[in-house]
């Protein structure tokens, strides 16, 4: 469990925390020369049961809010230290709004130099706080007057922490391991060192682990939690990660560490924001404002959905563009800073982590706010999570989602996330596929991508009425072009399964589809069969037939097509047509021919066929392309003997 503080400068934070633990928590000389705290300070507290206490002392100025909320948000329970001689400050207040919006929960009020006022003032302070936390989570935690000069309160507020520490929630160990960095520095003889506070999962000495958002690579040589060496740490646990593979300068607070291919990034947020009552005016539309996760600070613009502002007290969907690369994880607490100076404004709780394009036509558009907006009460109503699964497989869409991008738009650890599949699978609303690579799409999106292959298959019968099939190219380049080849094949393979599809040589066809030749196609049919079939061995050269029935090229074609495809004809050349009975009768003739003798040439194929010689080289040529015969210098010999 992680204990941190809050409350205005000045205010002994810092001091009370070296009365606790005997640890002073400014470092730096800086820090010791003006008295006051400019960076976050570590200190731990044995409990009870042998386990130590995280403790996180933060900066009361209100220039140094920024590492405020970065040590702010990885603390399980908050000290809001209120200086009995000053009452509430300015910082108190945002301080106490900030810890609000980052969703903690748990805290208690440590009211200090109770040693410097009389019973009277100390009665007055109480009143204010108490009028102060009302509607907050501290309305009812417990005011504890202190002293750290002289010791007073210190055994209550140590056995009040001691006992919270027992109730307080184990994190989640099985989720995606984070770990914000909030400090780095080089160690001689180690190399590069950073710490923060686990937010969620395990990791173990010699593990690899990934630098986000940068996504460089490096390994966890060594691990210390609070100064002492261990082989894991886990969430909820301060900790010291020296990395093998990483300089220094590779290196930011606010960078998050993490194991390869966990975390995502993205320059688009869909975030539910909650405008502060004590906002000075409401949010503007593409306001640009600071944006605090983790222990990260990023410039981002503000986009909200059907509104063109946020009024103090409101709260809407928005989405939020990043000037930088960022990873977060579905249900991370946000805060928003603007103004001038800079003042907190808002909170956010982050819906999706990889935002859909929701810009567009209004149906569709509204279809993906609903289920944003689904995502979002699901996230407040702790919903189990295959309910969580299909909103988010649904905003994927055609994408889909691999099994460690569901992690992120969920929050669901390894075992739940399992489950929940399962469950989705079983009940035909989710599919796997893609089993090597674990890639997931929603049952629907499914189904509607499987129509819009049938309606492309349609609308290739309907360009070619006169093909009996299309080709599969020709199929998935107008409709499958844009999606993972492993789906596009999936689809095929059910619409064949399923009888939708009918494959029809090399190519497919609907099931339903059936050349239907027009009265003028069909009377061309007719026409053209005739011609072939009346001259037998010796059809006429077909433009010479086109131009007798007045036909053109391209009107003939598709028909002429249909005819070979239906092997009434048989395109010998590109002109020449046979029919089908009088070139079987050509062939059967030749086959004779080998019976007793092992060449032919083309005297020995006119003598058989008494033919000229355009129609004798053409069959030739045909019977060596169709691999009746193979040439052997100016002869040719049956293929196979």
């Amino acid at each position: 469990m992680i204990l941190g503080t809050a409350g205005h400068i000045d205010h002994g934070k810092t001091a009370l925390i070296r009365a606790l633990t005997g640890i002073d928590c400014d470092r730096l000389s800086e820090e010791k020369r003006r008295g006051i705290t400019i960076e976050l300070g570590f200190a731990f507290a044995p409990l009870p049961d042998g386990t130590r206490l995280g403790i996180v002392d933060v900066p009361g100025h209100e220039r140094f809010i920024k590492t405020m909320v970065s040590g702010a948000a990885g603390m399980d329970m908050v000290m809001l230290v209120i200086a009995a001689d000053e009452g509430i400050m300015p910082q108190t207040r945002e301080h106490l709004e900030i810890c609000s919006l980052l969703g903690i929960d748990s805290g208690f009020v440590a009211l200090t130099k109770c040693d410097l006022v009389d019973d009277d003032w100390l009665a007055l302070v109480r009143d204010d706080i108490a009028s102060f936390t009302r509607g907050t989570f501290l309305e009812k935690a417990p005011v504890l007057q202190v002293s750290a000069a002289t010791g007073q309160g210190l055994d209550e507020l140590r056995r009040h922490v001691f006992a919270q520490a027992r109730l307080n929630p184990v994190r989640n160990r099985g989720a995606v391991f984070r770990l914000p960095i909030d400090r780095v520095f080089s160690l001689k003889g180690h190399g590069t060192v950073v710490t923060g506070t686990v937010l969620s999962g395990t990791l173990h000495t010699g593990e690899e682990v990934a630098l986000m958002p940068v996504g460089l690579p490096g390994r966890a040589r060594n691990l210390q939690h609070h100064g002492t060496q261990a082989e894991s740490v886990s969430a909820g646990q301060r900790c010291a990660v020296n990395i093998q593979g990483l300089e220094v300068g590779d290196v930011e607070r606010g960078f998050v560490l993490t194991r390869p291919r966990e975390l995502f990034v993205s320059r688009r947020w869909i975030v539910r924001l909650s405008c502060l009552d004590s906002a000075p005016r409401a949010i503007r539309q593409r306001t640009e404002i600071h944006f605090h996760h983790g222990t990260r600070e990023c410039l981002a613009r503000i986009l909200f959905f059907g509104r063109d502002r946020l009024a103090p007290g409101e709260n809407a969907l928005a989405e939020i563009r990043f000037t930088e690369d960022m990873v977060g994880v579905f249900n991370d607490h946000c805060v928003l800073r603007a103004g001038a100076p800079l003042r907190t404004v808002a909170g956010g709780i982050l819906i999706s982590p990889l935002a859909p394009f929701v810009r567009g036509k209004a149906e569709e558009r509204q279809k993906k706010l609903a289920l944003l907006e689904r995502l979002s009460h699901l996230q407040a109503d702790k919903t189990p999570c295959p309910e969580l699964l299909e909103t988010a497989l649904l905003l994927r869409e055609k994408t889909g989602a691999s099994e460690a991008e569901l992690k992120l738009l969920t929050g669901l650890d390894a075992a739940a996330l399992t489950t929940g599949l399962k469950r989705l699978s079983s009940q035909g609303k989710a599919l796997c596929f893609d089993g090597e690579k674990r890639l997931w799409i929603s049952a629907a999106i499914f189904e509607r991508l499987l129509a819009a292959c049938l309606e492309r298959s349609a609308a290739l019968h309907a360009k070619d009425s006169l093909a009996p099939a299309f080709p599969r190219g020709a199929l998935t380049a107008g409709w499958g072009d844009d999606l993972p080849e492993k789906l596009t094949a999936r689809v095929l393979v059910h619409a064949l399964q399923q009888g939708h599809l009918i494959n029809e040589g090399e190519g497919l066809r609907l099931a339903g589809h059936t050349v239907r030749l027009g009265a003028d196609a069909s009377a061309l049919r007719q026409k053209l069969l005739a011609a072939c079939q009346e001259a037998g061995m010796t059809p006429p050269n077909m433009p010479e037939i086109l131009a007798a029935l007045k036909i053109n090229d391209k009107d003939a074609a598709p028909v002429l097509k249909l005819l070979c495809e239906e092997k009434a004809l048989v395109k010998i050349k590109e002109g020449l047509y046979y029919d089908a009975a009088a070139l079987n009768g050509i062939l059967e003739q030749v086959r004779k021919w080998f019976h007793e003798h092992e060449n032919m040439d083309l005297a020995n194929l006119k003598e058989i066929l008494g033919l000229s010689r355009k129609y004798l080289i053409a069959l030739m040529e045909y019977m060596d392309r169709e691999r009746i015969t193979v040439r052997i210098g100016d002869f040719r010999r049956l293929r196979g003997r």
